[in-house]
């Protein structure tokens, strides 16, 4: 399929964090990709570039910082929530996200340390009634540091 023939638009590339922004409603500290470097039919590349300047680096641990694995996770669902905001034409707006529903087969493979570039990859393996689930990696310098099965559900949210 082409991207001429896609159900979706695809927005400029490579996404800047102030276009990421649009597409995702986490903010510092909490914001985990920092660009989006190619969207496909059912996938996105982006990546997250690890600072010693993290907040969570002063942490864990000290003296050796690593960041920490459920972060990576966290990381990987919010470059899979771009890609279902995109799929789905829309971005977050009140009482609509896509929100984080599960992790299966998780497995860390390599510690990703201060000044890494965390290459995260997500392709979207099924869809069924608001729920979308993703087979997702993230590397470092072409070696896989973790991977999972993400589940994301597509949630209409009352409002107060």
């Amino acid at each position: 399929m082409t991207e001429s023939t896609l159900s979706f638009s695809i927005p400029e590339l490579p996404m800047n964090i102030q276009t990421i922004r649009e597409y995702l409603p986490h903010r510092y500290p909490f914001l985990l990709v920092d660009r989006v470097t190619e969207v496909t039919e059912n996938g996105i590349v982006g990546f997250k570039n690890v600072s010693i300047n993290e907040e969570f680096m002063q942490g864990h641990f000290p003296g050796y910082p690593i960041m920490p694995g459920v972060l990576i996770v966290e990381a990987m669902a919010q470059i899979s929530g771009v890609l279902g905001f995109i799929m789905n034409n829309e971005k977050p707006k009140p009482g609509s996200l896509f929100l984080f529903a599960g992790a299966e087969k998780v497995r860390f493979k390599k510690q990703v340390v201060p000044g890494d570039q965390l290459v995260l990859k997500s392709e979207l393996v099924m869809q069924k009634r608001g729920i979308y689930k993703y087979l997702c990696s993230a590397s470092v310098d072409g070696v896989i540091a973790a991977t999972a099965e993400i589940i994301i559900s597509h949630q209409k949210l009352e409002q107060a």
